[in-house]
């Protein structure tokens, strides 16, 4: 909103100094200090008001250490990081930005669903939650949306290297220029290869000519399972104190540098990569997110004020994978998100293990002495804080070696 007004001040009023708005780099500060003072600010008062409410933590008998210590502190505190984003979002961002609406939608979408999760736990009693077929109904939905505007919105193009070649004649010369094309493409990166883009619609190839307008039938099954499998993973990553929060915000950061990069067409041009046409305005959302996210952690750290929920965990995976997707960048979620992927691969290897044990010798055995990950490390007698900072750690890791892949090909 403030955007707009700057804009008018500038363009209409011609007000000196309003035209620094303009700038992504100067938005996205605002967007970050804003953010940062709403959580930590109104942050408290959220709390607050959800212990008021009785919103507390029912804690599962798990044997783990410090369990009992938990029970009763406030819950659906991703109240205060959807709070904290929106706002700064609303008032530097360009609302008309198709890339800031799928944001907006993404965030309003999944915090529903964790919402609504965190409400029946924790009002209705029941540990479940939300049943687990409505949760992947509200992903795949998601999916869909964010996969239909990608593919068939004309806002969303890439600008690729070669174009068409425009004659200019003078008196003297005759000047042939490459134009860059804008266009729709359903191509992605590849890390660490030289060429490194590759178009989803050749696995369509094998079918013949015109194979190209039948991409989406492959597009938007990818981005659905994008979605479901981040957002399921950062839900299962929220186990312990700032860890779920911690390394999203390591996450958020490489994508925010991927984003800028990929939204601006000389450092595009520079680095060889692909240029996205107005995406760099996520910037601006990335910026708020990721001061939200830090925010959080000022309440969410060892021993924790508050938890942010399904509400906070489900928003939280949704926004990284709606991200990676706009920015061409989905192929390196496994490296980005490593800590989401190992996760969520702990309890799908626990489960399908205990499984076929089970079947074949008729008891059954686990890998893990408990899943997900970090609390098989509580387990073996880890403190919690000493496991959230080597999480963070390789977070940290993970994110310098995704982003190295802007120039290691």
């Amino acid at each position: 909103m403030l955007y707009y007004l700057f804009q008018y001040l500038d363009k209409v009023m011609d007000v000196p100094g309003t035209g620094v708005f303009q700038y992504i780099t100067f938005r996205s500060s605002l967007a970050l200090m804003l953010s940062l003072l709403l959580s930590t600010i109104y942050g408290k008062r959220i709390i607050s008001f959800l212990s008021r409410q009785q919103v507390g933590e029912t804690v599962r008998e798990l044997g783990l250490a410090g369990q009992n210590e938990k029970a009763g502190t406030p819950t659906m505190g991703g109240i205060i990081i959807i709070f904290a984003t929106l706002v700064p979002v609303i008032l530097f961002a360009k609302l008309q930005n198709i890339y800031i609406v799928l944001l907006i939608v993404t965030t309003l979408w999944m915090g529903t669903i964790g919402f609504i999760d965190d409400y029946i736990k924790i009002f209705k009693k029941d540990k479940e939650g939300l049943k687990g077929i409505f949760k992947v109904f509200g992903q795949v939905g998601l999916g869909v949306i964010v996969g239909s505007v990608l593919y068939f919105s004309p806002a969303v193009t890439v600008r690729t290297d070669t174009g068409k070649s425009d004659v200019f004649r003078t008196t003297t010369e005759t000047v042939i220029k490459q134009v860059p094309v804008e266009e729709k493409s359903t191509a992605t990166t590849i890390p660490f290869f030289k060429n490194n883009e590759f178009d989803y619609a050749e696995l369509l190839a094998w079918t013949g000519d015109g194979y190209e307008k039948w991409a989406w039938l492959v597009f938007i099954p990818i981005v659905i399972f994008i979605i479901t499998a981040v957002s399921n993973g950062a839900n299962l990553t929220d186990g312990i104190d700032g860890l779920a929060a911690g390394t999203s915000a390591v996450s958020v950061f490489a994508l925010a540098i991927f984003t800028f990069v990929s939204g601006n067409i000389i450092f595009s041009n520079y680095l060889n990569i692909m240029y996205i046409p107005n995406s760099g305005e996520m910037t601006v959302f990335i910026a708020s997110f990721l001061g939200a996210l830090i925010g959080f952690l000022w309440y969410n750290s060892y021993p924790a004020s508050v938890f942010m929920g399904d509400t906070g965990s489900l928003t939280i995976g949704g926004i990284i994978a709606v991200l990676a997707i706009a920015v061409r960048k989905e192929l390196l979620i496994p490296l980005l998100c490593g800590i989401f992927l190992v996760e969520n691969f702990s309890v799908v290897l626990q489960v399908s293990y205990f499984k076929y044990t089970k079947k074949r010798f008729g008891e059954g055995r686990r890998i893990f002495l408990m899943s997900p990950l970090h609390h098989h490390y509580q387990k073996k007698g880890y403190h919690e804080s000493k496991i959230v900072t080597r999480f963070w750690v390789v977070a940290i890791m993970l994110a310098i070696l995704s982003i190295v892949t802007l120039k290691l090909r």
